[in-house]
């Protein structure tokens, strides 16, 4: 196995959560940096591992921070602990009465203060060092990665086993697929056009009440289906060549 093939096998975890969100250029970012890190083998690697870990906790903080549920950390500089402990709270770990997960959530937080504090002493990223300081040998890069990757695995795992409020959630469609099951099989679908020639969606509720969306045809085309909505342009413009030549 290749060196840089052994290397990608140390952050399987925050490779898997960073496609996830793949939508959080932060996030994005800092996986970039990681990885060109790790390649050189530079020690700033330390400080993308911590920075990465604090990146999917305030993801998750912000998918359930509201203003009459705050989950925001309060410090005016929040530590990774600080961040760490808002996603223990927005994931509700704390409420799991077991003994042995409560002791896998607290070994987490020690790897977590063990990760600060190693990027803190020797992450080249966080502060000035020594110019004269010795660099970290390989295993000392790969026990920040590993730690870093056994963290965000561990979130993103508990993450996806929530339940999401699907009123602010930034998860795709897909994420819902056991809501989105039930409305298909129970709420159904008409189009109706006013006297201004304004289309509107009916959808036609299990007890009979009916929720309207105007909308406009063009607009719904441009979002949901954007071939489709070319080939509307191209047949609209067919039909505006021959009334323009009558």
């Amino acid at each position: 196995m290749s060196s840089s093939s052994a290397i990608i096998d140390w952050y399987p975890g925050i490779r898997e959560a960073c496609n996830h969100w793949h939508g959080a250029p932060m996030l994005q970012q800092n996986l970039e940096a990681l990885e060109q890190t790790l390649g050189q083998d530079n020690d700033a690697c330390i400080d993308c591992a911590k920075a990465i870990v604090e990146v999917v906790c305030r993801v998750i903080v912000e998918s359930f921070h509201t203003p009459l549920a705050p989950l925001k950390p309060v410090q005016e500089t929040p530590s990774l602990s600080d961040w760490l402990s808002a996603a223990v709270r927005a994931l509700k770990l704390g409420d799991i009465r077991d003994d042995k997960f409560k002791k896998l959530v607290s070994s987490h937080h020690k790897l977590a203060g063990a990760l600060n504090d190693l990027r803190n002493q020797a992450g080249p990223a966080s502060h000035g060092k020594d110019p004269y300081l010795e660099r970290l040998a390989i295993h000392h890069r790969r026990s920040a990665v590993l730690a870093s990757d056994a963290i965000v695995a561990f979130l993103h795992k508990a993450y996806l086993d929530t339940q999401l409020d699907p009123a602010s959630s930034r998860e795709p469609w897909e994420r819902f697929s056991e809501h989105n099951a039930l409305i298909d099989a129970h709420v159904g679908l008409s189009v109706e056009t006013d006297d201004d020639g304004q289309a509107s969606l009916q959808f036609l509720l299990p007890n009979g009440d009916v929720l309207p969306l105007a909308i406009e045809v063009s607009r719904l085309l441009y979002q949901l289906d954007r071939e489709a909505y070319v080939e509307a342009l191209n047949a609209v413009g067919s039909v505006n060549d021959v009334e323009v030549a009558q």
